[in-house]
C-alpha cells in the first residue's frame, strides 16, 4: 500500500476542550442569545456528536478550526465532543442528544436524523454530496500475515478467526458485511456472469461461520485485536493505518474486490437554531473540506474526498481492481430492505437460515 504505512507524521495538537460527553445524555447547548446575523454574542460552545472511528481526525482539526475562526471572528469556540458507534449516536441524537454537527459512519444514520427533523433533506447539498471522507473495507492480520490471507474469502478458511463489529450497532460493521456481500457477488458475476444474491448470501454465512466476536462499534473490534482476539480483523483501511501510525506491527490486506466508503457529516439544524450556534456549525462543516483538514484525514488513514488533496496521496491510496460502491448493491435503500431488514440477509446469516 505505499509510503503512507512507513510514513504518516504525527500531527501537532493541541486540544481546548471542555470535555466528552456520553453518547446518549442529554448535552445542552451554550445560553447565549443569537444576534443579528444568527451568531452567538460573545464565545461559542459547539458540541460535536461523532461515529468513535474518526475520533483521532476530528481531535487533529480542532484546534486548526479554533485558530481560523479566532482570526476570523475573534471569537475562542470551544467544543464539547461524543464519540460512539455510529449507529448508537444517530439514536441518541434522536433521543435528546443535541449535537450542533455530526459525522457519522454511513448516510442511512443521517437518514434518521432528518425523517425526524433534526437534519434538513438537502444537506447533501455540499462538496462531494456530503461525504468528507472515502475509505475501503479491508482485513487486518498479525504481522507477517502467517494464515496467508488475500481476500474475504480466505476469511472462510477452517480455523481462521474472524472479528468484525456488529451491524446493528455499528455503521462500520454494515460497511463490512456490504464488503462481503459484495465481494461473493462479483465472485459470482465472474463464474456465472450475474450477480447471484444466493451465492453472496452462501459466500458471507461461510465468512460469519468463522466469527470470534462482535463489538459494538469498529473502535471495539479494533481493541479486542489489540487485545489478541482473532486472526483477521475486518475494518475500514484508516483504522489500521492510525494503529500502524502509532506503532502497530499489524499487515493490511486490500481485497481485489471490496468496497468504497464513504462517511457523511451535517449541521443538525434544529439544534444549532436552538442553541444561537448555526455560523460556527456550518463554518466548521465546511472546514472539513478545506484542503487543510482534507491532509488531515488523508495523514490518518482516510481516503480525502477533495480532488487536489487525494492528487497529492494517491499513490499511497491505490484503487483495488474489483472496487464497488454502494450504487452496485442496488443503493442505501435496498440495501436496507435487502440485508438489514428483520427477514433480510443478514438476520438469516445469525440465525444460520440456507
Amino acid at each position: 500500500m505505499g509510503g503512507l504505512y512507513k510514513r504518516l507524521p504525527a500531527l501537532a495538537a493541541s486540544l481546548a476542550l471542555l470535555g466528552g460527553l456520553l453518547a446518549g445524555c442529554g448535552a445542552q447547548g451554550p445560553s447565549a442569545e443569537a444576534g443579528d446575523g444568527g451568531a452567538p454574542q460573545g464565545d461559542v460552545t459547539l458540541v460535536i456528536g461523532a461515529y468513535s472511528v474518526v475520533k483521532d481526525s476530528v481531535q487533529d482539526i480542532i484546534p486548526l478550526f479554533q485558530q481560523k475562526w479566532k482570526a476570523e471572528t475573534g471569537q475562542t469556540v470551544t467544543f464539547e465532543e461524543s464519540y460512539e458507534a455510529s449507529g448508537t449516536q444517530a439514536r441518541a441524537i434522536v433521543g435528546g442528544f443535541e449535537a450542533d454537527v455530526t459525522l457519522l459512519s454511513l448516510e442511512g444514520d443521517i437518514d434518521k436524523l432528518t425523517k425526524a427533523g433534526l437534519v434538513n433533506e438537502n444537506w447533501k447539498d455540499k462538496p462531494a454530496k456530503g461525504m468528507i471522507t472515502r475509505s475501503v473495507a479491508v482485513i487486518g492480520t498479525r504481522e507477517g500475515n502467517p494464515l496467508g490471507i488475500r481476500s474475504f474469502a480466505d476469511l472462510a478458511k477452517p480455523g481462521v478467526k474472524v472479528l468484525y463489529p456488529n451491524p446493528k450497532t455499528s455503521g462500520g460493521a454494515q460497511w463490512d458485511i456490504n464488503a462481503i456481500y459484495g465481494a461473493g457477488l462479483k465472485e459470482s458475476e465472474r463464474e456465472t456472469g450475474r450477480k447471484d444474491p444466493a451465492f453472496a448470501k452462501a459466500f458471507l454465512q461461510s465468512v460469519h461461520a468463522n466469527i470470534e466476536s462482535l463489538d459494538k462499534s469498529g473502535r471495539a473490534s479494533m481493541a479486542a485485536f489489540e487485545y489478541g482476539v482473532g486472526d483477521a480483523l475486518v475494518t475500514y483501511e484508516n483504522e489500521l493505518v492510525a494503529r500502524i501510525k502509532q506503532g502497530a506491527t499489524y499487515e493490511v490486506v486490500v481485497p481485489d474486490d471490496t468496497i468504497l466508503i464513504e462517511n457523511p457529516a451535517a449541521v443538525v439544524d434544529e439544534n444549532v437554531d436552538k442553541h444561537g450556534t448555526r455560523d460556527a456549525a456550518e463554518a466548521f462543516l465546511d472546514f472539513l473540506w478545506s484542503p487543510q483538514a482534507q491532509r488531515v484525514f488523508a495523514e490518518n488513514g482516510f481516503r480525502p474526498t477533495e480532488s487536489s488533496v487525494y492528487a497529492e496521496f494517491k499513490a499511497d491510496y491505490p484503487e483495488p481492481p474489483g472496487l464497488f460502491d454502494i450504487g452496485y448493491l442496488g443503493g442505501w435503500s435496498e440495501v436496507r430492505e435487502k440485508l438489514y431488514s428483520k427477514r433480510g440477509v443478514w438476520y438469516e446469516v445469525l440465525a444460520g437460515v440456507r
